[in-house]
């Protein structure tokens, strides 16, 4: 079992930046890719950035590519998301999860991870 515990979230203006940080605990954390994905009210939840076990590989949904930013510490067990010019769009439940998987094309799934966190609440106000 993976334990994901999200922090950081809250209420910003547009334009603020703001990181999400999601903790990891239960298993050896350099094994697992790691997701940041996002619900709205009314909304499928949505892929939002996603990076490789080692950190050397990033990705991202075209709606925060270059205002987004994810990262890893495998040494802290913590996964980042650094999210700058935030839009009233970007209002939402994030999530952070895990999968044991290497495909990097199914990193944006949300079917294949294996682990959630409970979320953290993001509100961008105009």
């Amino acid at each position: 079992q993976v334990q994901l515990v999200e922090s950081g979230g809250g209420l910003v203006q547009t334009g603020d930046s703001l990181r999400l940080s999601c903790a990891a605990s239960g298993r050896t954390f350099s094994n697992y890719a790691m997701g940041w994905f996002r619900q709205a009210p009314g909304k499928e939840r949505e892929f939002v950035a996603a990076i490789s076990q080692s950190g050397s590989s990033t990705y991202y949904a075209d709606s925060v590519k270059g205002r987004f930013t994810i990262s890893r510490d495998n040494a802290k067990n913590t996964v980042y998301l650094q999210m700058n010019s935030l839009k009233p769009e970007d209002t939402a439940v994030y999530y952070c999860a895990a999968q044991i998987g290497r495909n990097h094309a199914r990193f944006p799934v949300p079917g294949a991870y294996d682990y959630w966190g409970r979320g953290t609440q993001l509100t961008v106000s105009s």
